[in-house]
C-alpha cells in the first residue's frame, strides 16, 4: 500500500509518499480502508519533532473509512462498517490498523469524509465548550483562530450553549466565516490589538474563558482578557510553546485558572468516547453543526497540504484522500 511517512524530523519536504507494509489486524484490532485522513496541527508537531515518535513514522491521527478486516476478539465492528476514529497514529495511508474500541460507527446519512472531518476537531470543540469550561447563557468566550477547523465548530457549539462569542481571525474573508459560524464579534488581530478590543467589548469586565490554540504569541494577552477567576484553555501552540511560567502570575491577575487539555484525556474511556462522538455526529447529521471541508488534497500531495496549513491559507477542515 501507499503511505506518507517521515524518516527524520523536518519541513514539509520530509513527507515521503512511498510503499509501506499493509497492516493485518492483531487481537482487538480492525483494519480500516481509509477514504480520507484529517490534517491537523498535531501532524505538524510530529513532523517537526516537537512531538516525539519512532521512525519511519506514518503521520496522521484521524480518518474515516470502511472496515476491511477484523482480528480476534473484536465484536464492536465488523467488515463493511463505515467508521471514523482519532488518536491513533498512521492515518496518512491507504489502510490503517486501529484498536476496535477506538472506532466509532458512523450514523446513517453521514459520509466517511464527514467522519474524518469531524472526529479530532469536532470532539475537541465539544470537550472545550461542554467539559473544560461548560459554557452557559450569560458567558462570554474568546475563540482564537475562529475560522480554523476547531474554531468554526467551537463558535457554533458555543452559540448552541447560549454564550456570547468573540473570535479572532487574520483576514476579512476569515472574519466572514467566523460570523457565519455564530461569532457575535470578530477581531482582526492583524489590524487590532485583541486585548484592547476584548476589554472594550466587555466594558472592561473581561471574559469567563479563552480558548487558545495559538500559544506563544497570544498567551500573555489571553490571560489579560479574563475576568477574575476566568479560565484559559490552552489547547494548542501553533505559534510555538509559551515557555516557563511563574504561576504566581495567575493569582496576581485575579485567581485565574490555566489548563492544557488534550482530546485523549477527554475520550480515554470508551464510554466517554461513545457519548461525545454520538452527540457530535448527531448534531452534524441533524444539520445543527456545519462542517467546512472545501480543502481536499490527494494523499501524495501531503507536503503541499502541510504548507497550506502552516501558511494559514486554509479554513475549516483539510482532508487528505488516498
Amino acid at each position: 500500500m501507499k503511505a506518507v511517512r517521515i524518516h527524520a524530523p523536518g519541513g514539509p519536504e520530509a513527507l515521503k509518499y512511498e510503499d509501506a507494509p499493509q497492516p493485518t489486524p492483531k487481537a482487538g484490532e480492525a483494519v480500516v480502508k481509509v477514504d480520507a485522513a484529517g490534517l491537523n496541527y498535531v501532524d505538524v508537531y510530529f513532523r517537526t519533532g516537537a512531538y516525539k515518535g519512532e521512525y519511519p513514522m506514518t503521520l496522521g491521527m484521524e480518518a474515516g473509512g470502511t472496515v476491511s478486516a477484523v482480528g480476534p476478539n473484536v465484536s464492536d465492528v465488523q467488515v463493511g462498517d463505515k467508521v471514523a476514529y482519532t488518536g491513533i497514529p498512521g492515518a496518512y495511508a491507504e489502510y490503517a490498523a486501529v484498536p476496535a474500541a477506538r472506532l466509532v460507527k458512523l450514523p446513517a446519512g453521514l459520509s466517511t469524509k464527514q467522519g474524518a472531518a469531524a472526529m479530532l476537531q469536532g470532539m475537541t470543540a465539544h470537550y472545550l465548550a461542554c467539559s473544560t469550561y461548560p459554557l452557559k447563557k450569560g458567558d462570554t468566550c474568546l475563540v482564537h483562530a475562529a475560522a480554523g477547523g476547531v474554531g468554526l465548530l467551537l463558535c457554533q457549539i458555543a452559540k448552541m450553549r447560549g454564550a456570547r462569542v468573540i473570535g479572532t481571525v487574520s483576514t476579512d474573508e476569515k472574519a466572514k466565516l467566523a460570523r457565519e459560524a455564530g461569532a457575535d464579534e470578530v477581531i482582526l488581530y492583524t489590524r487590532q490589538d485583541f486585548e484592547a478590543e476584548v476589554k472594550r467589548l466587555t466594558d472592561g469586565k473581561g471574559l469567563q474563558v479563552v480558548y487558545d490554540s495559538v500559544g506563544k504569541t497570544t498567551f500573555d494577552k489571553s490571560l489579560n482578557c479574563l475576568a477574575p477567576r476566568g479560565l484559559l484553555a490552552l489547547y494548542g501552540q501553533s505559534s510555538g510553546p509559551i515557555g516557563p511560567l511563574d504561576v504566581a502570575l495567575l493569582g496576581a491577575k485575579g485567581s485565574l485558572f490555566l489548563t492544557r487539555p488534550s482530546l485523549n484525556a477527554y475520550t480515554a474511556a470508551r464510554e466517554e468516547l461513545a457519548q461525545r462522538s454520538t452527540e457530535l455526529l448527531g448534531w452534524i447529521r441533524d444539520g445543527k453543526l456545519r462542517l467546512r471541508t472545501e480543502f481536499e488534497f490527494p494523499l501524495k500531495d501531503a507536503a503541499e497540504a502541510h504548507r497550506a496549513l502552516e501558511g494559514r491559507k486554509t479554513t475549516g477542515k483539510v482532508l487528505l484522500v488516498p
